[in-house]
């Protein structure tokens, strides 16, 4: 998929939001029933939401505010590092320098856990998917340094037309600073709209479609979005992200946010990002994984009829 046709899909997106959603009567249940469970909560976090419903119809509750997303923004990053080996012709099994510095990071990184304090050199698809499928701190900042920052990431996805987030913090400067680990936010729509895109795109474009299947084998956050669809046939690929406790107790970030495959061929991008939280994580949990079980059993129970693409992806 070149990269025109990848901005006028996202740009369509961007520009046609509010008509979107206003063509989601046919969804007037499952919109009140969302506002109605968030609502429930507003005393103890603010929750955002959006869903895209088979690239037709848009949702969204609370989505007029920046939310931090913490390793949501991991996922960004993936999409930005695709571009960058695209247009450098570049294969994904590149080796990327890391140095011993890096790899005495004090940080969650199950990849310095697992290789010595030396100098590395690692393909880029193996950080993809230490930082993909694992939030690997250490991986991801290799990976900024490899592609030329956080900078990058912001800018390419604006070429394609993304709005309403912002990129400029590695994970080392978010591990110090209040003001940066706030400094990389979204709205949920905005992140809606790019997992939309990788839906539509990952087909026909080999680096987007590691993406995606590096998405659909992570093994985090099972008890946020995958934890609403157990006990069914349908697949989800997805990115969480978490903060650690403010000084005040509070959670500035338990985020996941991805795209579930139905079995019939349907699909939706969902994305729940939970700010200024003083629910415990696993209560966070709890709360993503039943709004997730709204949507499903609304949409696996609904079909107006119309065509929607079905694609398969490998690993699907």
């Amino acid at each position: 998929m070149r990269h025109g046709l990848i901005k006028v899909l996202l740009g369509v997106w961007c520009a046609c939001s509010l008509l979107l959603e206003a063509q989601a009567h046919n969804f007037e249940d499952l919109s009140q029933e969302l506002h109605a469970t968030v609502a429930e909560l507003a005393s103890k976090a603010t929750i955002g939401v959006a869903l895209i419903i088979d690239g037709q119809d848009v949702i969204t509750v609370n989505n007029d505010r920046h939310y931090p997303l913490m390793s949501v923004m991991k996922f960004h990053q993936g999409l930005a590092v695709a571009h960058y080996l695209k247009s450098q012709h570049l294969p994904l099994n590149t080796p990327v320098p890391l140095s011993a510095a890096l790899l005495k990071s004090k940080t969650y990184s199950p990849l310095q856990e697992h290789y010595p304090p030396q100098d590395l050199l690692l393909p880029v698809s193996d950080l993809l998917r230490y930082s993909l499928q694992l939030s690997d701190n250490v991986a991801c900042d290799a990976l900024f340094d490899f592609i030329g920052g956080p900078g990058y990431v912001d800018a390419y996805l604006r070429t394609i037309g993304a709005t309403d987030f912002a990129i400029g913090f590695s994970e080392a400067q978010m591990q110090h600073s209040k003001a940066a680990r706030r400094g990389n936010w979204s709205t949920p729509l905005s992140t809606a709209q790019l997992w939309e895109m990788l839906y539509t795109t990952a087909k026909t474009d080999q680096y987007l479609n590691f993406i995606f299947t590096t998405l659909q084998s992570s093994p985090t956050g099972k008890a946020r979005l995958p934890a609403a669809l157990a006990g069914t046939n349908a697949k989800i690929a997805h990115k969480t992200g978490t903060s650690g406790r403010e000084d005040d107790g509070r959670y500035l970030a338990i985020n996941d946010a991805g795209v579930v495959l139905l079995p019939d061929g349907r699909h939706y991008s969902l994305v729940i990002l939970v700010t200024d939280s003083s629910l415990s994580v696993a209560q966070a949990e709890e709360q993503i994984a039943k709004l997730g079980r709204i949507v499903y059993r609304h949409l696996s129970a609904t079909h107006d009829g119309r065509e929607s693409p079905v694609l398969q992806f490998a690993g699907q």
